[in-house]
């Protein structure tokens, strides 16, 4: 285990209601550094996503992932949330009966932060949206704001974002683009920099509004290559196809 890595993950493999999904993944993610993982859809994406995070229903059957060099494997979601993972999910859900200005007013205590709930929602775009309940009849840019705003309020170290682009208008994308800059600490030099990202992405069309360090290409549960240059990953896949990228060298 390396100490610097903000996260590592050594040789995963993980398993939902019994078919293992994922095999042997290898990963790691440096403080100030955002990484991003492409993978067509049922490729292990998400599921990767959600045993970073802890959900129970991702068993781990093998490996083990590190944050701030705690072994966290079998630790719970809010365990992970309290040591500063935050994740916003590709399909959130609706939360009926939970006012979003609640949610993010219990965000912020989590974290013995004291911002004002409608400064923060501004930089969202959802004022208008504090007392509705959460996600109930938002559109597609308005839920990914609403998670967006969420994780402002949790304020975490580890930012971890399902297809931050799905469903989202170019209306919408590039104020989802800027919030994910403020989250990662963009606007800092990355030696300033105390936060990590891992976006997954199907299309790379946030890569036109965040900048990323590393890119891996996630295939049939396994990582087939990785690269310093996630546009010219991108650029590959979009020429040649997922399989091509097996060829290409994991550096």
């Amino acid at each position: 285990m390396d100490t610097t890595n903000l996260l590592e993950i050594n040789d995963l493999a993980v398993s939902v209601e019994g078919k293992e999904i994922l095999q042997g993944i290898n990963l790691t993610i440096k403080s100030g550094e955002t990484n991003v993982i492409f993978g067509p859809n049922g490729s292990g994406k998400t599921t990767l996503m959600m045993a970073i995070m802890g959900f129970p229903r991702y068993r781990v059957n093998r490996g083990r992932i590190f944050f701030n060099g705690k072994d966290i494997t079998s630790a719970s979601v809010d365990e992970r949330a309290r040591l500063g993972i935050g994740i916003a999910f590709q399909r959130p859900p609706v939360v009926k009966g939970v006012k979003t200005a609640e949610m993010v007013q219990a965000c912020l205590k989590a974290r013995n932060r004291s911002e004002d709930v409608e400064q923060l929602a501004k930089k969202a775009d959802m004022t208008r949206f504090l007392s509705r309940d959460i996600n109930v009849g938002f559109s597609g840019g308005e839920t990914k704001r609403s998670e967006l705003l969420q994780l402002l309020a949790q304020n975490p170290q580890l930012v971890l974002l399902d297809e931050p682009e799905s469903g989202v208008d170019l209306e919408n994308i590039a104020l989802i683009g800027s919030l994910i800059n403020e989250l990662l600490q963009k606007g800092c030099p990355i030696h300033q920099r105390s936060r990590g990202g891992l976006i997954i992405s199907h299309t790379g069309h946030i890569l036109d509004y965040v900048n990323a360090a590393k890119g891996y290409v996630l295939y049939d549960g396994k990582i087939i290559s990785c690269g310093s240059s996630p546009l010219d990953i991108l650029d590959n896949i979009k020429k040649k196809g997922y399989q091509e990228c097996a060829s290409c060298p994991i550096k």
